[in-house]
């Protein structure tokens, strides 16, 4: 059983010297589902079980990975802890508000949400402010979104008859709920800017919302076909909004003009998925028209969608990440990527997690559209 894994594990490390510019494969002490930068110098992690207090840290970025320039040997080639602090409930999600201190998290076994502080230079504590409780009585966990301007804020819900605008420092409710009649579950939601929102239904229903107008629904988007389970993201500028359903579906949207179609594919999906907790789909901020996907196994998928029209078609990645995977014992279940994200930045470098507790940091080779 340890040759075929062996062999595999020569073949994939002899196929990164000519598909990777860069990789870094470290182990956390937990698994997380959280990969929330800190500007672009750090970023957060989080444990999510549901029977232990879970570790919140803040790691440092290994020196290659901070330098702007390109670098040579570098003597610290590892992630470093910064700070840290401990949640006694699972964070499923966590965000940082920007120019702040302050995290917002979420998670089971209520959509309350927990704030946090980053400590100060001279202490290594996140420490927890406050929870912001909920009154819903439909249940879930929260999903949020946050914004410093022009005060720090938090959107969130668990269904679309809950939605909360909610002032962290205060704790002042500035919106509450968005004229939907519906409770239908949402899987994410994001702020466009201090008033406006766009949220996703988990059966793939679009709406955005505008707290300073009543009723507050102002566009929405028809119900897309197939999977009930699907997640989106926008488009750096707000341009676009995509979404990805579980049956490997992934369909654009101008964000002006929600029933606007601007492009479908149909992904090659290694394999059926029954949980849909970890689906993830992200846009490039450095690279045009580019977006990776995971979730479905242990591989992250990058795509160039720049050729994709409103007609659906079959597509292919243009590249593959599968070192999660690679050496997984063959009596076992492999692991499965939990959450990406790319790097601010450098434009073809991602960041990705695994229920296996690996981390991995990846500059992938363009390899001329093949």
């Amino acid at each position: 059983m340890a040759e075929p894994e062996e062999s595999d594990w020569d073949a994939w490390m002899v196929e990164t010297l000519r598909r990777y510019n860069d990789l870094h494969v470290f182990e956390l002490q937990e698994p997380t589902r959280v990969l929330e930068w800190i500007q672009d110098r750090s970023i957060c992690v989080a444990g999510y079980s549901a029977v232990r207090n879970n570790e919140i840290q803040e790691l440092s970025l290994p020196q290659k990975l901070s330098a702007k320039d390109k670098q040579g040997l570098c003597p610290e080639r590892d992630f470093h802890v910064e700070r840290g602090g401990f949640s006694q409930r699972p964070v499923y999600q966590l965000k940082h508000v920007a120019r702040t201190s302050l995290l917002v998290s979420s998670g089971p076994p209520d959509p309350s949400l927990q704030v946090w502080q980053l400590a100060t230079d001279d202490s290594d504590a996140i420490s927890l402010l406050t929870t912001l409780p909920c009154s819903s009585v439909v249940g879930g966990w929260s999903r949020i979104s946050v914004t410093s301007s022009p005060t720090p804020r938090v959107l969130w819900s668990s269904t679309t008859s809950d939605l909360t605008i909610q002032e962290i420092e205060t704790q002042s409710v500035l919106f509450s709920g968005a004229g939907a009649e519906d409770h239908e579950p949402i899987s994410m939601l994001e702020f466009l800017d201090h008033s406006t929102f766009i949220i996703c239904s988990m059966n793939g229903r679009l709406r955005m919302a505008d707290m300073r107008q009543s009723p507050s629904l102002i566009g929405h988007s028809g119900l897309p076909s197939g999977s009930s389970c699907w997640t989106m993201a926008l488009a750096p500028g707000f341009s676009a909004v995509g979404r990805l359903s579980l049956d490997g579906e992934v369909v654009l949207t101008d964000c002006r003009d929600l029933s606007k179609v601007l492009g479908r594919a149909e992904l090659d999906i290694p394999r059926p998925v029954i949980c849909s907790d970890h689906l993830s789909l992200s846009w490039a901020p450095r690279l045009p028209q580019h977006l990776a996907v995971s979730g479905f196994d242990g591989t992250v998928h990058v795509y160039d969608a720049g050729s994709w029209s409103a007609s659906p078609r079959q597509v292919q990645p243009v590249f593959i990440h599968r070192g999660h995977s690679v050496g997984a014992e063959l009596d076992h279940v492999p692991p499965l990527v939990t959450m990406h994200v790319w790097h601010p930045w450098k434009e073809r470098v991602l960041l990705s997690a695994a229920d296996d507790s690996s981390l991995h940091v990846w500059d992938w080779v363009a390899q001329d559209g093949t």
